[in-house]
């Protein structure tokens, strides 16, 4: 068993090194993993038959072709993707997603009408079809899943999730079932949180707070690329988190929690009494403003002011390297990220660093519901090669 732990954390230093590096000549290797030649060598024919890397063209070589560039197996016939789900409360997005954490396709699936005791049958019919329409006959290593709430991913249940109404649903293996395929689930803040330490912002491997800010407000924390879980994998819950300054009223009997001021629910309900929209929809909100509807803007930017002095006692208490804020206003447009920065800067108290400059979006962008999903499935492979292999 030594031998074979050894072996697979050998693998993932050279798969690890290659994402980090790649492409890269087999002698560019061992300088930045810390292995010899020989176990470089031995690793990457073990990856290069399990097909997660490939030799891309380049010049010829000596003794072991040692200047064949290496890369991840990004391409289009033979590199292995993954299918991503997020299941959120309006929606669900599916997606398509490679190595890179690049997604490949997507699409949403609306909830209108769905009921959410037999939501996941809905979700996998409709995903089905999805990998169908897309399939080109890549590998597909199965499916990345996550939603907000308390999981525990271990046991791929959903432990709680207050606005769907499900306690202690066996999510993972229900949606394996149904799709034939192998599932991982997990809290979407910590899938993100995840997606940032492999693909996104390097001072995330050293530390970082995560977010989220949807119909669900959770967080996560990450230090030296592990994402905190916590006993029971309940770590995350900043629903009830103070927002300096909020006097709105929340069902726990107090008034300024972050989830009643500003979760995409209030902000939705909000923009209809106002009249601003038809419906409590923040995607319509934010379209509204990129209109020049007043109104809306004004808003938005009270909202990511909000969130920007949540995110002030976040920066106090955990002091990360990087805060990524994930927010649908703030994604689209630089605007109220910028809203969201000052507001931390004028409620910042202890940490010594500006917070700004550390204040930052998901790397992904707009797609990164489908990449932090796929990074569910895709974290454990990078950290153990051999599970695929």
């Amino acid at each position: 068993m030594a031998g074979d732990s050894r072996a697979s954390a050998n693998a993932a230093a050279v798969l690890r090194a290659v994402l980090e590096h790649g492409p890269v000549a087999r002698s560019g290797i061992p300088p930045v993993c810390g292995l010899s030649p020989a176990a470089v060598s031995r690793q990457t024919t073990g990856l290069l038959r399990s097909g997660l890397l490939r030799e891309l063209p380049g010049p010829g070589g000596g003794l072991g072709r040692p200047l064949v560039p290496l890369d991840l197996n990004t391409g289009a016939v033979s590199g292995p993707v993954t299918a991503a789900l997020h299941i959120g409360v309006p929606a669900s997005t599916f997606g398509l997603v490679d190595l890179r954490g690049q997604v490949l396709a997507r699409r949403a699936l609306p909830h209108h009408g769905l009921d959410p005791a037999t939501l996941p049958q809905a979700i996998a019919r409709q995903l089905r079809a999805f990998l169908d329409e897309y399939d080109t006959g890549r590998p597909l290593l199965g499916l990345g899943a996550a939603l907000g709430g308390w999981v525990r991913p271990d046991e791929g249940t959903v432990v709680r999730h207050e606005a769907l109404g499900w306690r202690d649903r066996p999510l993972a293996a229900e949606l394996s079932d149904a799709l034939g395929l192998p599932v991982r689930l997990d809290n979407h803040a910590r899938a993100v949180a995840a997606a940032e330490i492999l693909f996104g912002h390097p001072d995330a491997r050293r530390s970082l707070v995560h977010l989220f800010v949807g119909n669900v407000v959770d967080a996560a924390f990450g230090i030296e690329g592990t994402v905190h879980q916590g006993p029971g994998a309940a770590a995350g819950d900043v629903a009830h988190l103070p927002v300096p300054g909020s006097r709105t009223p929340c069902p726990c009997g107090r008034t300024g929690c972050l989830q009643a001021t500003a979760s995409d629910t209030a902000l939705g309900a909000e923009a209809v009494r106002l009249g601003i929209v038809p419906e409590p929809s923040v995607s319509l909100l934010v379209d509204a403003a990129a209109t020049g509807d007043p109104r809306a803007d004004r808003l938005l930017r009270e909202r990511a002011r909000n969130v920007g002095r949540a995110a002030a006692l976040l920066l106090d208490v955990f002091n990360p390297a990087v805060l990524v804020i994930a927010e649908l206003s703030s994604l689209l447009h630089e605007g109220y990220l910028e809203e969201i920065r000052e507001a931390a800067a004028a409620t910042k108290n202890a940490a010594p660093a500006p917070p700004a400059p550390r204040i930052v979006t998901p790397h992904a962008g707009p797609a990164v519901l489908p990449c932090a999903a796929a990074t569910v499935l895709l974290d454990p492979l990078f950290r153990d090669p051999a599970r695929l292999t």
